[in-house]
Protein backbone atom coordinates (compact mmCIF):
# COMPACT_ATOMS: atom_id res chain seq x y z
CA UNK A 1 0.00 0.00 0.00
CA UNK A 2 1.34 3.80 -0.67
CA UNK A 3 3.38 4.95 2.14
CA UNK A 4 0.93 7.88 2.66
CA UNK A 5 -2.37 5.99 2.99
CA UNK A 6 -5.65 7.68 3.97
CA UNK A 7 -5.62 8.98 7.07
CA UNK A 8 -1.30 9.08 7.71
CA UNK A 9 -1.14 12.46 9.08
CA UNK A 10 -3.96 12.40 11.32
CA UNK A 11 -3.39 11.77 15.20
CA UNK A 12 -5.65 8.70 16.32
CA UNK A 13 -7.60 11.17 18.84
CA UNK A 14 -8.82 12.92 16.02
CA UNK A 15 -9.52 10.09 13.68
CA UNK A 16 -13.01 9.86 15.22
CA UNK A 17 -13.60 13.30 13.94
CA UNK A 18 -12.37 12.41 10.71
CA UNK A 19 -14.49 9.30 10.61
CA UNK A 20 -17.90 11.59 11.18
CA UNK A 21 -17.47 13.91 8.08
CA UNK A 22 -19.57 13.06 4.89
CA UNK A 23 -17.34 14.08 1.97
CA UNK A 24 -20.73 13.71 -0.14
CA UNK A 25 -22.14 16.42 1.55
CA UNK A 26 -19.84 18.71 2.50
CA UNK A 27 -20.28 22.17 3.96
CA UNK A 28 -18.81 25.52 2.20
CA UNK A 29 -17.41 25.91 5.51
CA UNK A 30 -15.88 24.20 8.74
CA UNK A 31 -14.60 25.98 11.74
CA UNK A 32 -12.16 23.11 13.43
CA UNK A 33 -10.73 24.84 16.56
CA UNK A 34 -9.82 23.26 20.07
CA UNK A 35 -6.36 23.09 22.19
CA UNK A 36 -3.22 24.28 20.26
CA UNK A 37 -0.24 21.66 19.64
CA UNK A 38 -3.00 18.58 19.19
CA UNK A 39 -2.82 18.46 15.69
CA UNK A 40 -5.38 20.38 14.49
CA UNK A 41 -3.29 21.68 11.22
CA UNK A 42 -1.74 18.11 10.07
CA UNK A 43 -5.72 17.28 10.44
CA UNK A 44 -6.51 20.39 8.05
CA UNK A 45 -4.00 20.02 5.46
CA UNK A 46 -4.88 15.65 5.08
CA UNK A 47 -8.72 17.09 4.87
CA UNK A 48 -8.00 19.38 2.21
CA UNK A 49 -5.87 16.83 0.57
CA UNK A 50 -9.33 14.57 0.55
CA UNK A 51 -11.13 17.35 -0.63
CA UNK A 52 -9.38 17.63 -3.73
CA UNK A 53 -8.26 14.60 -4.38
CA UNK A 54 -9.44 12.97 -7.44
CA UNK A 55 -10.07 9.68 -6.89
CA UNK A 56 -13.96 8.34 -7.49
CA UNK A 57 -14.34 6.19 -4.49
CA UNK A 58 -14.86 8.16 -1.56
CA UNK A 59 -13.55 5.64 0.66
CA UNK A 60 -10.27 5.58 -0.32
CA UNK A 61 -9.51 9.77 -0.44
CA UNK A 62 -6.95 11.00 -0.26
CA UNK A 63 -5.63 8.59 -2.26
CA UNK A 64 -2.11 10.23 -3.06
CA UNK A 65 -1.88 8.37 -6.47
CA UNK A 66 -3.97 10.55 -8.90
CA UNK A 67 -2.69 13.70 -10.23
CA UNK A 68 -4.35 15.95 -8.09
CA UNK A 69 -2.43 14.11 -4.82
CA UNK A 70 0.50 14.35 -6.62
CA UNK A 71 -0.08 17.76 -7.17
CA UNK A 72 -1.05 18.90 -3.61
CA UNK A 73 1.70 16.78 -2.13
CA UNK A 74 4.01 18.95 -4.04
CA UNK A 75 2.98 21.89 -2.68
CA UNK A 76 1.57 23.14 -6.21
CA UNK A 77 -1.67 22.03 -6.40
CA UNK A 78 -3.57 25.29 -8.21
CA UNK A 79 -6.75 24.88 -6.11
CA UNK A 80 -5.52 25.30 -2.89
CA UNK A 81 -4.92 28.62 -1.36
CA UNK A 82 -3.57 28.70 2.13
CA UNK A 83 -3.72 31.83 4.08
CA UNK A 84 -1.05 31.64 6.85
CA UNK A 85 1.65 33.95 8.30
CA UNK A 86 4.99 33.65 7.53
CA UNK A 87 5.25 32.01 10.81
CA UNK A 88 3.55 29.14 10.40
CA UNK A 89 4.50 28.30 6.36
CA UNK A 90 5.97 25.16 7.40
CA UNK A 91 2.49 23.67 8.43
CA UNK A 92 2.30 23.54 4.51
CA UNK A 93 2.79 20.83 2.22
CA UNK A 94 5.56 22.25 0.12
CA UNK A 95 7.72 22.28 3.54
CA UNK A 96 6.52 18.80 4.73
CA UNK A 97 7.73 16.91 1.53
CA UNK A 98 10.78 19.01 0.45
CA UNK A 99 13.51 17.62 1.95
CA UNK A 100 15.01 13.80 0.71
CA UNK A 101 16.38 12.80 4.28
CA UNK A 102 13.19 10.96 6.22
CA UNK A 103 14.60 11.72 9.93
CA UNK A 104 15.49 15.46 8.95
CA UNK A 105 11.38 15.32 7.85
CA UNK A 106 10.89 14.01 11.25
CA UNK A 107 11.58 17.72 12.72
CA UNK A 108 8.27 18.45 12.60
CA UNK A 109 6.37 21.34 11.55
CA UNK A 110 5.88 24.15 14.74
CA UNK A 111 2.44 22.35 15.14
CA UNK A 112 -1.25 25.41 16.13
CA UNK A 113 0.74 28.20 16.25
CA UNK A 114 1.65 27.65 19.89
CA UNK A 115 5.69 26.03 19.23
CA UNK A 116 8.28 27.83 21.37
CA UNK A 117 10.17 29.20 18.45
CA UNK A 118 12.11 32.48 19.41
CA UNK A 119 11.03 35.84 18.42
CA UNK A 120 11.30 36.30 14.38
CA UNK A 121 11.14 38.56 11.75
CA UNK A 122 8.71 36.90 10.18
CA UNK A 123 5.16 38.27 9.76
CA UNK A 124 2.63 36.64 12.78
CA UNK A 125 -0.27 37.99 11.04
CA UNK A 126 -2.12 37.29 7.40
CA UNK A 127 -2.20 40.64 5.39
CA UNK A 128 -5.46 42.48 4.37
CA UNK A 129 -3.09 42.28 0.75
CA UNK A 130 -2.91 38.07 0.88
CA UNK A 131 -6.53 37.99 2.03
CA UNK A 132 -7.95 40.75 -0.92
CA UNK A 133 -5.91 38.63 -3.60
CA UNK A 134 -7.41 35.22 -1.99
CA UNK A 135 -11.07 36.25 -2.33
CA UNK A 136 -10.77 37.93 -5.79
CA UNK A 137 -8.86 34.89 -7.04
CA UNK A 138 -12.04 33.07 -6.30
CA UNK A 139 -13.85 34.85 -9.48
CA UNK A 140 -12.33 32.56 -11.39
CA UNK A 141 -13.30 29.08 -12.19
CA UNK A 142 -11.44 26.22 -9.97
CA UNK A 143 -8.53 25.04 -12.69
CA UNK A 144 -9.26 21.63 -12.55
CA UNK A 145 -12.70 21.18 -12.92
CA UNK A 146 -13.65 20.21 -9.41
CA UNK A 147 -13.09 21.59 -5.42
CA UNK A 148 -10.86 24.51 -4.74
CA UNK A 149 -10.03 24.42 -0.99
CA UNK A 150 -8.90 28.26 1.23
CA UNK A 151 -7.38 27.07 4.29
CA UNK A 152 -6.64 29.66 6.92
CA UNK A 153 -4.79 29.41 9.82
CA UNK A 154 -4.87 30.16 12.64
CA UNK A 155 -8.19 32.38 11.84
CA UNK A 156 -7.85 34.69 15.44
CA UNK A 157 -4.94 36.09 13.93
CA UNK A 158 -6.77 37.91 10.89
CA UNK A 159 -6.84 41.34 11.04
CA UNK A 160 -10.09 43.06 10.78
CA UNK A 161 -10.10 44.40 7.85
CA UNK A 162 -9.01 40.35 6.42
CA UNK A 163 -11.81 39.12 8.50
CA UNK A 164 -14.12 41.53 7.09
CA UNK A 165 -12.97 40.19 3.58
CA UNK A 166 -13.73 36.79 4.82
CA UNK A 167 -16.73 37.20 5.79
CA UNK A 168 -18.00 38.88 2.62
CA UNK A 169 -16.89 35.47 0.90
CA UNK A 170 -18.31 33.00 3.47
CA UNK A 171 -22.04 35.49 3.47
CA UNK A 172 -21.77 34.14 -0.73
CA UNK A 173 -19.80 31.42 -0.97
CA UNK A 174 -18.65 30.97 -4.32
CA UNK A 175 -19.32 27.48 -6.19
CA UNK A 176 -17.12 24.58 -5.70
CA UNK A 177 -15.38 26.51 -2.68
CA UNK A 178 -14.47 25.06 0.69
CA UNK A 179 -13.35 27.13 3.51
CA UNK A 180 -11.15 25.19 6.42
CA UNK A 181 -10.75 27.71 9.43
CA UNK A 182 -8.90 26.56 12.00
CA UNK A 183 -8.33 28.89 15.47
CA UNK A 184 -6.94 27.67 18.84
CA UNK A 185 -9.26 30.19 20.31
CA UNK A 186 -12.83 30.30 18.93
CA UNK A 187 -13.60 32.58 21.58
CA UNK A 188 -11.97 35.23 19.61
CA UNK A 189 -13.38 34.70 16.17
CA UNK A 190 -15.52 37.20 15.26
CA UNK A 191 -19.42 35.94 16.25
CA UNK A 192 -20.64 36.51 12.80
CA UNK A 193 -18.19 34.57 11.18
CA UNK A 194 -18.80 31.54 13.32
CA UNK A 195 -22.24 31.34 12.38
CA UNK A 196 -21.83 30.90 9.32
CA UNK A 197 -19.43 27.65 9.57
CA UNK A 198 -20.01 24.28 10.82
CA UNK A 199 -18.00 23.87 13.87
CA UNK A 200 -15.92 21.12 14.47
CA UNK A 201 -14.47 20.86 18.31
CA UNK A 202 -11.07 19.05 18.31
CA UNK A 203 -10.63 16.42 21.05
CA UNK A 204 -7.60 16.34 23.55
CA UNK A 205 -6.04 12.97 23.88
CA UNK A 206 -6.15 11.51 27.62
CA UNK A 207 -2.33 11.32 28.72
CA UNK A 208 -2.09 7.82 28.19
CA UNK A 209 -2.85 7.72 24.40
CA UNK A 210 -0.93 11.34 24.13
CA UNK A 211 2.12 9.51 25.65
CA UNK A 212 2.01 6.80 23.30
CA UNK A 213 1.42 8.49 20.52
CA UNK A 214 4.25 10.78 21.05
CA UNK A 215 6.62 7.68 21.88
CA UNK A 216 6.26 6.39 18.58
CA UNK A 217 7.20 9.88 16.75
CA UNK A 218 10.06 10.20 18.80
CA UNK A 219 11.26 6.77 17.84
CA UNK A 220 11.30 7.87 14.34
CA UNK A 221 13.84 10.34 14.85
CA UNK A 222 17.37 9.48 13.92
CA UNK A 223 19.60 9.31 17.07
CA UNK A 224 17.27 10.43 19.35
CA UNK A 225 17.01 9.14 22.97
CA UNK A 226 13.62 8.92 24.69
CA UNK A 227 13.97 9.84 28.55
CA UNK A 228 10.75 8.81 29.49
CA UNK A 229 10.61 11.10 32.49
CA UNK A 230 11.94 14.23 30.07
CA UNK A 231 8.89 13.38 27.98
CA UNK A 232 6.00 12.97 30.59
CA UNK A 233 7.39 16.47 32.77
CA UNK A 234 6.77 18.10 29.78
CA UNK A 235 3.46 16.70 28.57
CA UNK A 236 2.44 18.19 31.71
CA UNK A 237 3.50 21.47 31.41
CA UNK A 238 2.29 21.76 27.81
CA UNK A 239 -0.97 20.85 29.21
CA UNK A 240 -1.15 17.44 27.42
CA UNK A 241 -0.96 18.96 23.84
CA UNK A 242 0.88 15.97 21.81
CA UNK A 243 2.57 17.85 19.06
CA UNK A 244 3.66 20.88 20.93
CA UNK A 245 5.78 18.33 23.35
CA UNK A 246 6.99 16.90 20.53
CA UNK A 247 8.24 20.09 18.94
CA UNK A 248 9.90 20.83 22.40
CA UNK A 249 11.95 17.54 22.75
CA UNK A 250 12.90 17.32 19.13
CA UNK A 251 13.77 21.30 19.22
CA UNK A 252 16.33 19.74 22.30
CA UNK A 253 17.70 17.33 20.42
CA UNK A 254 18.54 19.35 17.00
CA UNK A 255 19.50 22.56 19.26
CA UNK A 256 17.68 24.99 16.92
CA UNK A 257 16.09 27.96 17.38
CA UNK A 258 13.45 26.71 20.07
CA UNK A 259 16.47 25.62 22.47
CA UNK A 260 15.92 29.52 23.15
CA UNK A 261 12.12 28.94 24.61
CA UNK A 262 13.02 25.79 26.31
CA UNK A 263 15.91 27.56 28.39
CA UNK A 264 13.39 30.36 29.10
CA UNK A 265 10.94 28.21 30.13
CA UNK A 266 13.48 26.35 32.76
CA UNK A 267 14.58 29.64 34.01
CA UNK A 268 10.72 30.91 34.23
CA UNK A 269 10.26 28.30 36.43
CA UNK A 270 13.07 28.47 38.41
CA UNK A 271 11.93 31.76 38.84
CA UNK A 272 8.55 31.69 40.07
CA UNK A 273 8.95 29.15 42.50
CA UNK A 274 11.11 31.28 44.58
CA UNK A 275 8.02 33.32 45.04
CA UNK A 276 8.56 36.48 47.31
CA UNK A 277 12.17 36.19 46.54
CA UNK A 278 12.03 36.10 43.14
CA UNK A 279 14.61 38.67 41.13
CA UNK A 280 12.10 39.62 38.55
CA UNK A 281 14.63 41.90 36.85
CA UNK A 282 17.29 39.07 36.60
CA UNK A 283 14.74 36.56 35.19
CA UNK A 284 13.53 38.89 32.87
CA UNK A 285 16.93 39.66 31.52
CA UNK A 286 17.33 35.61 30.77
CA UNK A 287 14.03 34.95 29.45
CA UNK A 288 12.86 37.97 27.81
CA UNK A 289 14.26 36.38 23.85
CA UNK A 290 11.29 33.99 24.13
CA UNK A 291 8.44 34.66 22.27
CA UNK A 292 5.96 36.56 24.87
CA UNK A 293 3.04 34.62 23.97
CA UNK A 294 4.72 31.44 25.02
CA UNK A 295 6.04 33.03 28.32
CA UNK A 296 2.61 34.27 29.32
CA UNK A 297 1.14 30.45 28.50
CA UNK A 298 3.82 29.51 31.26
CA UNK A 299 2.88 31.95 33.95
CA UNK A 300 -1.06 31.35 33.07
CA UNK A 301 -0.16 27.12 33.93
CA UNK A 302 1.39 28.25 36.81
CA UNK A 303 -0.36 30.29 38.57
CA UNK A 304 -3.52 27.49 37.24
CA UNK A 305 -1.57 25.34 39.24
CA UNK A 306 -1.06 27.85 42.45
CA UNK A 307 -4.71 28.49 42.63
CA UNK A 308 -5.52 24.75 42.45
CA UNK A 309 -3.45 23.93 45.30
CA UNK A 310 -4.21 26.57 47.56
CA UNK A 311 -8.06 25.22 46.80
CA UNK A 312 -7.20 21.85 48.02
CA UNK A 313 -6.74 20.53 44.49
CA UNK A 314 -4.25 19.02 42.31
CA UNK A 315 -1.79 20.68 39.84
CA UNK A 316 -2.97 19.94 36.15
CA UNK A 317 0.66 21.39 34.64
CA UNK A 318 3.41 20.85 36.99
CA UNK A 319 2.40 18.37 39.37
CA UNK A 320 6.24 17.33 39.79
CA UNK A 321 6.45 20.88 41.56
CA UNK A 322 3.87 20.00 43.99
CA UNK A 323 5.75 20.21 46.99
CA UNK A 324 6.66 23.48 45.67
CA UNK A 325 3.19 24.50 45.02
CA UNK A 326 2.13 23.88 48.48
CA UNK A 327 4.43 26.43 49.92
CA UNK A 328 4.14 28.99 48.13
CA UNK A 329 0.10 28.52 48.22
CA UNK A 330 0.55 28.68 51.94
CA UNK A 331 1.80 32.66 51.73
CA UNK A 332 -0.35 33.61 48.16
CA UNK A 333 -2.88 35.89 48.99
CA UNK A 334 -5.90 35.10 47.12
CA UNK A 335 -6.87 38.55 46.19
CA UNK A 336 -3.53 39.49 44.90
CA UNK A 337 -3.52 36.16 42.52
CA UNK A 338 -6.78 36.76 41.02
CA UNK A 339 -5.55 40.17 40.26
CA UNK A 340 -2.08 38.77 38.81
CA UNK A 341 -4.85 36.19 36.70
CA UNK A 342 -6.26 39.29 35.31
CA UNK A 343 -3.64 41.21 34.20
CA UNK A 344 -1.97 37.69 32.46
CA UNK A 345 -5.63 37.92 30.55
CA UNK A 346 -4.99 40.89 29.57
CA UNK A 347 -1.37 40.60 28.23
CA UNK A 348 -2.30 37.47 26.52
CA UNK A 349 -4.78 39.62 24.60
CA UNK A 350 -2.44 41.99 23.29
CA UNK A 351 0.26 39.19 23.07
CA UNK A 352 0.91 39.81 19.42
CA UNK A 353 1.04 43.59 19.51
CA UNK A 354 4.70 44.85 18.96
CA UNK A 355 5.24 46.18 22.60
CA UNK A 356 8.52 45.94 24.49
CA UNK A 357 8.48 42.74 25.67
CA UNK A 358 10.80 42.78 28.30
CA UNK A 359 9.47 45.82 30.23
CA UNK A 360 6.12 43.49 29.59
CA UNK A 361 7.88 40.61 31.37
CA UNK A 362 9.44 42.80 33.83
CA UNK A 363 5.85 44.20 34.98
CA UNK A 364 4.59 41.04 35.28
CA UNK A 365 6.94 39.63 37.04
CA UNK A 366 7.06 42.20 39.57
CA UNK A 367 3.22 41.80 40.07
CA UNK A 368 3.82 38.17 40.41
CA UNK A 369 5.88 39.08 43.78
CA UNK A 370 3.68 40.87 45.03
CA UNK A 371 1.47 37.78 45.38
CA UNK A 372 3.27 37.12 48.47
CA UNK A 373 3.48 39.93 50.27
CA UNK A 374 1.12 41.32 52.87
Amino acid sequence: MHDLEQGAHIAPWLKPLWDSLDFQKFPNAILLHGQSGIGKSAFSVELARALLCENSSLILRPCNQCEACNWFNSGNHPDFIALVPETHRKLLPHAEYQSDEPTKKGKPAREDGDSESSERKEKKNISIEETRQAIENLAIGSHRGGNRVILIYPLEMLRSDSANTLLKSLEEPPSNTIFILIADRVDRVLPTIRSRCRLLTAPRPDRDQGLAWLKIQLSAVDGMAINTNDAEAIYDEQGGAPFSVLDSLIARHYKDELTISILASRHLLQSMAQGDRINWLETAEKIHKARYGFLLAIMQRWVSDLQSVKQGGEPRYYPKHLTTLRGLSDMARTSKMLQFWQSLINARRHENHPLANRIQIEALLSQYQLIFKD
